[in-house]
């Protein structure tokens, strides 16, 4: 029996997956989550088989999920669902030692297949995610600016990146414009998230 963990913060979809993948006869769904950081205490205390995680679980995501699960526990296998897959995000789940990534327009059969491949050691990439990543843009930004939106990530204010980089606060507002303008991102918050779902950080 391969014994799952499933994460989702919308409810709906996290039981109708839970459902569906319990009608298999060889699949049982032990432990349910709404958001990552619970998704990893889960996956601690009832060591599934496999964890099956949304990628974009607010307030820590899905990616964010995987890597604290694999590194607290190898043995457990990690796949990933999401309806927006980005080449970069794809990069770092491979890094982080995903077992699968699958979009969330997947059929239940054809998911409760993959997760038997996943638990039989193989890996799983969903083959248009795959394409997208072979044909992923360069970076447009200077090194200064990803540095900038990396700590904007980080969810830190102008001044907060300003003294975490020893920079002044007016000088990390004109490299985060510049980076938002080159992105045309309306906030710096919209270019942080298109870099990293890009992979550039």
């Amino acid at each position: 029996m391969i014994r799952l963990l499933v994460a989702d913060d919308e409810t709906l979809v996290r039981e109708a997956l839970a459902v569906l993948l319990g009608l298999e006869t060889d699949i049982t769904v032990i432990a349910q989550a709404d958001n990552g950081a619970d998704a990893v205490v889960l996956a601690d205390s009832r060591l599934p088989d496999i964890a099956v995680l949304d990628l974009e679980m607010p307030p820590q995501d899905g990616l964010w999920a995987a890597m604290r699960i694999r590194e607290n526990n190898p043995g457990v296998k990690v796949m990933l669902v999401t309806r927006h897959a980005r080449p970069g995000v794809l990069r770092r789940a491979l890094a982080a030692g995903v077992s699968g990534f699958v979009p969330k327009t997947t059929p239940a059969e054809r998911l409760a297949q993959i997760i038997r491949d996943i638990s039989q050691g193989r890996r799983y990439i969903d083959p248009e995610i795959a394409a997208t990543a072979l044909t992923e843009d360069r970076s447009p930004l200077t090194e200064r600016e990803l540095d900038l939106l990396r700590a904007t990530r980080g969810g830190g204010t102008i001044e907060e990146i300003a003294a975490q980089l020893h920079l002044a606060p007016g000088t990390v507002r004109n490299y985060l414009s510049t980076a938002m303008r080159k992105l045309d991102k309306k906030t710096r918050h919209a270019a942080a998230q298109h870099a990293w779902e890009q992979g550039w950080i």
